[in-house]
C-alpha cells in the first residue's frame, strides 16, 4: 500500500498533462515571464487569492499525559501558524521539563505496572489494527490538519501520507505476535535461550516535514514490541499527532502508554533526551541537533539513541538515460514536499553528453510546477513550513547566484503572503558551492556535470552525509557498480522516494545511526536477554 501510494504521486508527476490542467490554461497559470534568459514567476494573481478555508477544526491543543488532555504545568501556550498566511491557527500547550517529568512518570508506571507489556501479543495486535481502522475512517480530517499546519498539498496528505500511516500500523501489528528469541546450542549440558524483551520507556522526537509518517515510523515498532512512549512533536506542527493519539485511546490503548508533549527543543526536547528514566531515545531532524540529542542521551543514563538525520543525496543521470523520464524523476526527487525531505535528490549529477538537454528540460519542468494554496486541487507545491525555513532557502539561493552558479528559473518569493518559494533551478554548480554542500531543505535543484562513473562516485561520496541516492540508467552493470560504490543507506534505481513499510531507512556517516521501518526497526525497541540453565542427565545436547 505504501509503495503504491507513493507510486501514485510519482505517476501523477510523470503524467504529460499533470495536475496543471485542472488549474489554468497552459502557459498562463503561473504568469511566467522571461528576463535575461531566466524564467521568472509573476505571482500577483496568487497574492490576490484568498486562502481556502480548511475543512476541519482544531480539536486538541493540550498535552496528552496518562490518557488525558491537560494544560502545561506552567500554563503557557505557543502559536502554531498557517504557512499559507503566517496567521495563527491555534494556541497550543507549551510543555517543558515539568511536563516531560509528568509524562515519563506516566509512561514508567504504564510499563512497570500497567497491562500493555503484559498483554498477549495478539491483543496488542488487535488494538494496533483498530488504530489503523480509525485513521482510515478519519483520513480527510487528519490530512486537512496536516496540510493546514505544515503546508504540504492536501492531495499528498490525503492520498499518500495518511494511507501510508495506516499501512505502517497494520505492518507493525503483524509483527506483534512474531517477536521471539532463539534456542542456542551450548558446549556442555546447558539449556540456553534468548528472550527479546521490550526496552521500557521510549522517548521520541519527531520533525515537522512529515509529522504523521515520522509518528508512525517511531510509535509503530515501539508499541508492537510492548513499550510505552513519550513523544515530543515539532513546535511547527503539533496538531496531527494530538488528533491521532486521541484515536489510539479510542481504539483501546491503555492510559500512559502513549504520551504527547508539544513544546520546544531546548526545553521539552532537551528534558526528554536527558531524562534518567527514559530507556531509549529516537530522533529525526537535523544533523546538528542530532549531535546534541546524542550527547544528552550519553551524559544522562547512556540510553541507546536512534538517529535519522540530514542528507545531501546524489541523483545520478547516466549518459544512456531517457532524458525526458530522467528530468521528471529528478524533478520529483528534489521538489517533492516543497523540497523539505531529508533524502531529497538535491545534487543532480548529469553526464556531460546529456547535460545541456537535461538543463533545458529541467528548467522548463520547474517553470511549469503549480504553486499555490495546498488545499486547491492539482497544486504540486505549497508554502515552506515557516518564516525561518523560508528565509534560509532564499539565503541559499542568493549564495548560489553570488558564487557563480547559473540561475535558470525561479529564485524569488512566490506571492506576497505566506512562505511560498518559486521552484528554482541552478546549472553550472560546482562541488565547493554551499548549494552543493549544505542541506537546503527547499525547492532548489542544483545540476552538476560529470564525465565518467569513477568521477561521479568519488564526488557523490565526498560529503558528510550518506542517507540516500538515485541512479538513472538503462545499463544493469552501471547500476550495479553505483549501487555498491555509493556510501548511502538507500539507493533507488530508476525510481525515487519509495517508502514501503517493510523497507528499512537510515543513513551512513552523519546521516544517522540505526534503521527505521521494516524488521530492522524492531531491534531499536528490544533488549536481548540470554538465559542459561543446567541440564541433568540430558538425553541429547
Amino acid at each position: 500500500m505504501a509503495s503504491r501510494t507513493v507510486s501514485w504521486l510519482l505517476a501523477r508527476s510523470l503524467s504529460s498533462s499533470g495536475p496543471r490542467s485542472a488549474l489554468l490554461p497552459r502557459g498562463k497559470k503561473l504568469g511566467l515571464v522571461s528576463r535575461g534568459g531566466i524564467h521568472r514567476y509573476n505571482s500577483t494573481a496568487a497574492a490576490a487569492e484568498e486562502p481556502i478555508t480548511p475543512p476541519v477544526t482544531v480539536p486538541h491543543t493540550q498535552l496528552l499525559i496518562n490518557g488525558k488532555f491537560v494544560d502545561a504545568a506552567s500554563g503557557r501556550t505557543f502559536q502554531t501558524l498557517d504557512p499559507r498566511t503566517g496567521e495563527v491557527i491555534a494556541n497550543v500547550a507549551e510543555g517543558d521539563a515539568e511536563d516531560v517529568n509528568r509524562a515519563v512518570a506516566a509512561a514508567r508506571k504504564a510499563f512497570d505496572e500497567g497491562p500493555w507489556p503484559r498483554l498477549p501479543a495478539f491483543e496488542r495486535q488487535k488494538i494496533l489494527l483498530k488504530c489503523a481502522d480509525l485513521v482510515d475512517k478519519h483520513n480527510d480530517e487528519i490530512a486537512a490538519l496536516e496540510t493546514w499546519d505544515n503546508g504540504k498539498p492536501y492531495e499528498q496528505a490525503a492520498k499518500v501520507e495518511v494511507p501510508m500511516f495506516a499501512r505502517l500500523f497494520r505492518y507493525y501489528a503483524g509483527w506483534a505476535d512474531k517477536i521471539h528469541g532463539l534456542t542456542v546450542p551450548a558446549d556442555g549440558p546447558y539449556h540456553v535461550q534468548t528472550l527479546h524483551e521490550p526496552i521500557g520507556v521510549a522517548g521520541q522526537i519527531i520533525p515537522w516535514n512529515f509529522p504523521l509518517l515520522m509518528f508512525a515510523w517511531k510509535v509503530g515498532p515501539a508499541l508492537a514490541t510492548g513499550n510505552t512512549i513519550v513523544l515530543k512533536t515539532a513546535e511547527q506542527t503539533p496538531l496531527s499527532a494530538l488528533y491521532v493519539a486521541r484515536l489510539f485511546h479510542e481504539a483501546g490503548l491503555p492510559e500512559g502508554v502513549l504520551n504527547i508533549i508539544s513544546g520546544f527543543g531546548p526545553t521539552a526536547g532537551a528534558a526528554l533526551a536527558s531524562h534518567m528514566d527514559v530507556d531509549k531515545l529516537a530522533f529525526t531532524g537535523s544533523t546538528e541537533t542530532g549531535k546534541i540529542v546524542l550527547e544528552l542521551g550519553a551524559k544522562s543514563n547512556l540510553k541507546p539513541v536512534t538517529l535519522e538525520l540530514g542528507g545531501k543525496s546524489p541523483f545520478i543521470v547516466c549518459e544512456d538515460a531517457d532524458v525526458d523520464q530522467a528530468v521528471e524523476l529528478a524533478h520529483f526527487a528534489l521538489f517533492f514536499n516543497q523540497g523539505q525531505c531529508c533524502c531529497a535528490g538535491s545534487r543532480t549529477f548529469v553526464h556531460e553528453k546529456v547535460y545541456d538537454e537535461f538543463v533545458e528540460k529541467a528548467k522548463a519542468r520547474a517553470s511549469r510546477r503549480s504553486v499555490g494554496d495546498p488545499f486547491k486541487a492539482g497544486i504540486e507545491q505549497g508554502p515552506q513550513v515557516d518564516s525561518e525555513q523560508f528565509e534560509k532557502i532564499l539565503k541559499y539561493i542568493r549564495s548560489g547566484v553570488e558564487c557563480g552558479a547559473t540561475l535558470e528559473t525561479g529564485g524569488e518569493r512566490y506571492g506576497s503572503k505566506g512562505y511560498y518559494v518559486q521552484p528554482t533551478v541552478f546549472s553550472n554548480v560546482k562541488d565547493d558551492m554551499l548549494i552543493a554542500k549544505d542541506e537546503i531543505f527547499g525547492p532548489v535543484q542544483s545540476i552538476l556535470k560529470f564525465k565518467d562513473l569513477n568521477e561521479v562516485i568519488k564526488r557523490s561520496n565526498a560529503t558528510r552525509y550518506g542517507l540516500a541516492a538515485g541512479v538513472f540508467t538503462q545499463n544493469i552493470d552501471t547500476a550495479n557498480t553505483l549501487i555498491r560504490a555509493l556510501r548511502v543507506g538507500t539507493v533507488w534505481v530508476n525510481t525515487f522516494d519509495i517508502f514501503d513499510a517493510a523497507i528499512p531507512f537510515g543513513g551512513y556517516k552523519m546521516s544517522g545511526h540505526g534503521r527505521e521501518k521494516g524488521i530492522y526497526s524492531l531491534s531499536n525497541y528490544l533488549q536481548v536477554k540470554a538465559v542459561v540453565t543446567p541440564l541433568k542427565n540430558p538425553a541429547w545436547l
